[in-house]
C-alpha cells in the first residue's frame, strides 16, 4: 500500500526538523540574518594593523582578518563621547534628538524615560529577534532587561557610581536584572559570556539573534591582561607633528586642551594638568609618549583575542554565513594629535573610530570605502537588514549601496554630527555661554559636516573660528582651509549644508546658533 502524500509530506517536513536541530543546519535555515554588533571603547583606528595609520609594529590579527572579509570604513563618527554614542546607537537619533536623556547625580549618573526615549532593541524583540547586551552600559540607570533584552550581563556604571572606574577588574555587574561582584579580568569575561551566548547558550534557538558586545576596553585606566603587559616594551612611535602645537588657525580652547609637552631632552610626555577624582585616566604626568602607545596597544591586544574567539565560535558553529557581523567603537581617542590625549573633540583623531562590517556572500570582500558614516546610519542598516521596522522617526541614511559598491563615487549624501556636551533633545534647544559649553573635556558644542573628501566644523562659540579641511591632501588635519579667501564659496556652501542638515533632524539649536568669525567681519 502506498503512503498518502500527506503522509509522504509529514516525513519530510519531520526530517528537515530534525536536521535543523544541528547547528550549521538551523542557521543555514534561518531567513533572516543574526546581527554581531562587537564595541570597543575608546579606540582609535590607529590601534588597528588593518588601517595602516598606527606604527608598523601594532598587530590586531584577528580584527584584520574580519576587515579582510568586509568592508572597512577609513572613517565613522559615532558620537563624541561614550554616552552620545551609545545613544545614538539605541535609538538612532543624534544627540540632539535623543529626547529625556539627561546627566544628573554623581557622574556617570543619568537617566531617561522609556516613553518618551524608546530603544531599538525593543522593536527587534518585539519582531522576532532574540536580544542580548554583554559589557559595558553607560546610558541610564535603567539598562532595559526585559524590555530592550532578553538576555543581558551589562557593567551598570551609571546605576553604581562606586564602581564606575573598574573597567577591568572587581567589577559589579548586572546579571539579568541582578548585581553580582564579579573577579577576572574584564575584556575576557565579556568574551567568555559571548562565545557561550552564540554557541547556543541563553537563547533561544528558534530565533534570529542580535547581540551587542561591548567591551570596556581601551578606555582609562587603559590596563593591558597580564600576559601582553610589557610585550612592545621598546617599541617607538611616530610623534604626531602637532603634539605640542603651535595650533594656527584652530579655535582658541586647544590651549586649555593641551595634554602634553616636551622634556630637557625633546621627548614629549604627559604635561601636569588637572587630574580630578573620577577621571578614570591612571596615566601620570611624565609617562613618555612611547610608554602611552605601548601600553594603549598592550591593552587591545586581548580585545583582538576576544573579538578572534567570537569570530571561531561563529564560525565553528554554522552561523557565520547568516550573521552581519560590525566592529565598531563608541569613538576615537586622540594619541598626541592636536595635543590630546583624549576624546570629544572634532578631529579625525579624536572622534573617528574604526569601522568594520562583513558578511559573506552578501557584501564584497577585502574592500575599503572613503565615505563616512554615522551612527543612526549604522541603526538603520541593522533594521534594514533584519527587516524590522522603528515607529519613530530615525536620523539614519541608507549605506547598503557603500556596501554593495564601497568605491562608488555616485554617492553624494553629507554626514552629520553634533556634539552637545552633557545635553540631549531639548536640552539642546537654548546654547549656553557658561562652563556648561566646555564640562566634556572642555570641548565646546559643534556641528560636524563630511561633505565627500571635506569636513567642515562650526564650533558654537560666538565670533570662533570655522574649520575646514580637506581630508584626503591633509589627513591629519593640520591646515585650516576656512581661513583661505580663496575657499569662502566652499565654506559657505558646506555651512549652508550644516545648517540643512541640523534642519531635517530637527535640531533645537539650529536657529540659535551663535554668529561665526566670518560672518560678524561680514557684517562689520
Amino acid at each position: 500500500m502506498k503512503p498518502s502524500l500527506f503522509r509522504v509530506a509529514f516525513l519530510f517536513l519531520a526530517t528537515l526538523a530534525s536536521l535543523s536541530s544541528l547547528p550549521a543546519l538551523r542557521a543555514a535555515t534561518l531567513t533572516r540574518p543574526n546581527i554581531l554588533f562587537i564595541f570597543s571603547d575608546d579606540e582609535s583606528y590607529k590601534t588597528l594593523g588593518c588601517y595602516g595609520a598606527g606604527p608598523s609594529w601594532v598587530k590586531t590579527p584577528n580584527i584584520d582578518r574580519l576587515a579582510a572579509r568586509g568592508v572597512r570604513f577609513e572613517r565613522s563618527y559615532l558620537g563624541a563621547w561614550c554616552m552620545p554614542s551609545r545613544a545614538a546607537l539605541l535609538t538612532g537619533r543624534l544627540q540632539h534628538g535623543v529626547e529625556s536623556m539627561t546627566m544628573q547625580g554623581t557622574y556617570p549618573g543619568s537617566r531617561y524615560d522609556p516613553a518618551q526615549c524608546p530603544f531599538v532593541p525593543a522593536q527587534f524583540r518585539k519582531q522576532g529577534y532574540h536580544t542580548a547586551q554583554i559589557g559595558k552600559w553607560h546610558t541610564g540607570t535603567d539598562t532595559g532587561f526585559g524590555r530592550d533584552w532578553d538576555y543581558q550581563i551589562v557593567w551598570n556604571r551609571p546605576g553604581r557610581p562606586d564602581n564606575a572606574g573598574n573597567y577591568y577588574t572587581d567589577q559589579i555587574l548586572t546579571f539579568n536584572g541582578v548585581d553580582r561582584l564579579t573577579p577576572g579580568y574584564s575584556t575576557d569575561n565579556y568574551t567568555n559570556w559571548a562565545v557561550d551566548y552564540v554557541n547556543g547558550a541563553n537563547r533561544d534557538p528558534a530565533k534570529p539573534w542580535y547581540l551587542w558586545l561591548c567591551y570596556g576596553a581601551i578606555h582609562g585606566p587603559t590596563t593591558p591582561a597580564e600576559r601582553h603587559r610589557g610585550t612592545l616594551a621598546g617599541k617607538r612611535a611616530p610623534v604626531p607633528a602637532d603634539i605640542v602645537g603651535p595650533w594656527p588657525d584652530k579655535p582658541a580652547y586647544l590651549e586649555k586642551t593641551k595634554a602634553w609637552t616636551r622634556r630637557a631632552d625633546g621627548v614629549p610626555v604627559m604635561a601636569d594638568k588637572n587630574r580630578k577624582a573620577g577621571n578614570y585616566d591612571s596615566l601620570m604626568p611624565g609617562k613618555t609618549y612611547d610608554e602611552w602607545i605601548q601600553q594603549v596597544n598592550e591593552c587591545m591586544a586581548a580585545v583582538d583575542e576576544g573579538v578572534g574567539r567570537v569570530l571561531a565560535a561563529l564560525e565553528s558553529s554554522g552561523q557565520l554565513n547568516n550573521t552581519l557581523v560590525v566592529f565598531a567603537a563608541d569613538q576615537g581617542y586622540g594619541l598626541g594629535e592636536h595635543g590630546f590625549n583624549q576624546k570629544v573633540a572634532p578631529y579625525d583623531a579624536t572622534i573617528s573610530s574604526p569601522l568594520i562590517i562583513s558578511w559573506p556572500g552578501h557584501i564584497p570582500q577585502g574592500k575599503v570605502t572613503k565615505h563616512p558614516v554615522n551612527a543612526p546610519d549604522l541603526v538603520d542598516l541593522f533594521c534594514r537588514t533584519a527587516g524590522v521596522t522603528i515607529p519613530w522617526e530615525m536620523h539614519g541614511r541608507d549605506i547598503r549601496p557603500l556596501l554593495a559598491d564601497p568605491t562608488t563615487t555616485a554617492w553624494n549624501s553629507p554626514m552629520l554630527m553634533t556634539h552637545t556636551a552633557r545635553n540631549y533633545g531639548a536640552e539642546t534647544a537654548e546654547i549656553p555661554t557658561d562652563e556648561r559649553l566646555t564640562n566634556t573635556s572642555g570641548v565646546p558644542w559643534y556641528a560636524l559636516l563630511r561633505d565627500g573628501k571635506y569636513k567642515y566644523i562650526r564650533n558654537l562659540v560666538v565670533g570662533e573660528t570655522e574649520e575646514l579641511y580637506d581630508l584626503d591632501a591633509d589627513p591629519e588635519e593640520l591646515t585650516n582651509l576656512a581661513v583661505r579667501p580663496v575657499e569662502a564659496a566652499r565654506l559657505r556652501d558646506l555651512r549652508a549644508k550644516t545648517i540643512a542638515e541640523l534642519r531635517r533632524t530637527e535640531a533645537p539649536f539650529v536657529d540659535r546658533m551663535p554668529l561665526t568669525k566670518a560672518e560678524l567681519v561680514q557684517r562689520r
